[in-house]
């Protein structure tokens, strides 16, 4: 039943997110799919018992790699599957609680919670990253080839 909600709620969580930013209305679902896989595959790999920001690299760099599949698919930009599709890894929540200890001067607290934002921020941004140049390096490889082979 957990796995179910989380499905849902990261979902809509996503394609809420596209509708915000103004997605054409017929990638609107596949932007919900895009956040719903890599939720889930952060929240599978968390389960497990793996550290949260290992799996925050992971599920971004899934989201990446589903958007570029997207958007060749769909001949659609990129930036829609990736902006709405990693909205589920932002860790919102913990920066509000850590602006929260803040405000009721719990410095310790704070610190700690705004350090785990920083790490999961940048996981997403290592995530993200690692994909492109995955995407890049193979699209090289693969131009390659077909350089060599209309020259021979």
């Amino acid at each position: 039943m957990t796995i179910i909600a989380q499905l849902a709620t990261s979902f809509v969580a996503a394609a809420g997110f596209g509708v915000l930013f103004n997605a054409p209305r017929r990638s609107l679902i596949k932007c919900g799919l895009v956040g719903m896989l890599g939720w889930i595959l952060y929240y599978v790999l968390v389960d497990a018992g793996m550290e949260v920001v290992p799996a925050t690299v992971l599920a971004a760099m899934l989201v990446a790699v589903l958007s570029h599949i997207c958007a060749r698919t769909f001949k659609t930009p990129i930036i829609i599957f990736v902006v709405s599709g990693i909205i589920p890894l932002v860790p919102g929540g913990i920066a509000y609680d850590a602006m929260l200890h803040y405000i009721n001067n719990d410095y310790f607290t704070a610190v700690q919670l705004s350090a785990k934002v920083m790490l999961l921020s940048g996981g997403i941004a290592i995530g993200l990253m690692f994909s492109e140049v995955a995407n890049q390096l193979i699209q090289r490889q693969i131009v390659g080839k077909i350089k060599y082979k209309k020259r021979s």
